[in-house]
């Protein structure tokens, strides 16, 4: 049977998501609202296609395009997400989505292809990335346990301190502080208006916690909610964080999931070899390496669009004496070229 392949239409959203809230191997970086998120967003155009067999929904591609003068023109599936490459019910299904997303590559003028899963026939690139993902139960004293012994002697101390967390759906302050933490490390910051289309489009399966040191905010995360799993997505915190703001922040959210019947904590991605990668092993969680698949013009390399590349070295350590202001008003033009 024929299985035809054409673009997601907005009465296409709920057949979408019901596929995808369905799948074993669906993330919450398929979900069909991040189509409008990114829209609203970064205002960047995107391609989301359905494949269908006789009518029935059988696979789903989120593909958005991306044209920067810096790093080329570009298909990314799923841009701005850790995962979300194409999903199907079977290999005929993921055989015609890949084809579809070749042709949509050729028809764009794009000179990338970049699928975030591994997939057969595609050029590879991994060992940059990995996930931390692992299961919190209900019981709180038992969730604290299995945190290694020095890790959970630092959080022991906090838990004693003033700090507060709260749940929240205030975007604005955790952009704030999200702003000042990636500037401290070098990193442009996202647009107002992305957090903002998160909170919107997702409605109750997206908020924000944020640790307040006597009524001052002093680390946050816009964390997401979906099918028994919490993933705690865009967080940063202020100088003052490191007395541990970060430590109360993410025990927060597993607290919050835990309180709902437990479920699987993604720590999200991270970079092989940064302090964040560090500071999740040392909660306890151990990574996956994440593969990524590709298609590049003749001999052309995968990009490296790594903080840890010399190359950026120079301009990490420039944006950092950045005033925060002028941080903040420039990142969003530099990161909506990245995807």
């Amino acid at each position: 049977m024929t299985i035809h392949v054409r673009p997601m239409r907005d009465d296409d959203r709920a057949r979408w998501d019901a596929f995808v809230d369905a799948h074993p191997d669906a993330t919450f970086f398929h979900r069909s609202g991040w189509s409008e998120a990114i829209q609203r967003g970064f205002g960047h155009r995107t391609r989301y296609a359905l494949a269908e067999r006789d009518g029935a929904l059988v696979g789903v591609l989120p593909l958005t395009e991306i044209k920067s003068r810096v790093f080329g023109h570009a298909l990314i599936s799923n841009a701005f997400s850790v995962q979300g490459g194409p999903l199907a019910s079977d290999s005929a299904a993921l055989t015609a989505l890949t084809d579809h997303a070749r042709d949509q590559l050729q028809q764009s003028g794009a000179t990338r292809l970049e699928l975030r899963s591994k997939l057969p026939g595609f050029t590879e690139k991994e060992g940059l990335y990995a996930i931390f993902r692992r299961q919190v139960g209900t019981n709180r004293d038992d969730n604290l346990k299995a945190i290694p012994r020095k890790q959970r002697a630092v959080l022991r101390k906090v838990l004693d301190t003033d700090l507060e967390a709260r749940a929240s759906r205030d975007w604005a302050t955790c952009h704030r502080v999200y702003a000042e933490s990636v500037r401290n490390l070098g990193t442009p910051v996202f647009p107002k208006r992305w957090f903002k289309a998160l909170l919107d489009v997702f409605g109750e399966a997206a908020d924000v916690t944020t640790v307040h040191d006597r009524g001052t905010p002093i680390a946050s995360v816009l964390s997401f909610w979906w099918r028994g799993e919490v993933l705690p997505y865009y967080g940063g915190g202020t100088h003052a964080a490191r007395g541990g703001g970060y430590d109360l922040l993410y025990w927060s959210v597993m607290n919050r999931l835990a309180e709902q019947g437990g479920g699987t904590f993604d720590f999200g991605r991270s970079k092989v070899g940064t302090g964040a990668y560090s500071f999740k092993k040392n909660w306890g969680f151990e990574p996956t390496p994440l593969t990524y698949s590709f298609q590049l013009p003749q001999g052309q390399s995968v990009p490296d669009l790594n903080p840890l590349n010399p190359k950026f070295k120079l301009f990490i350590a420039a944006w950092k004496r950045l005033p925060l202001p002028v941080a903040n008003a420039l990142g969003p033009l530099v990161v909506r070229n990245l995807g």
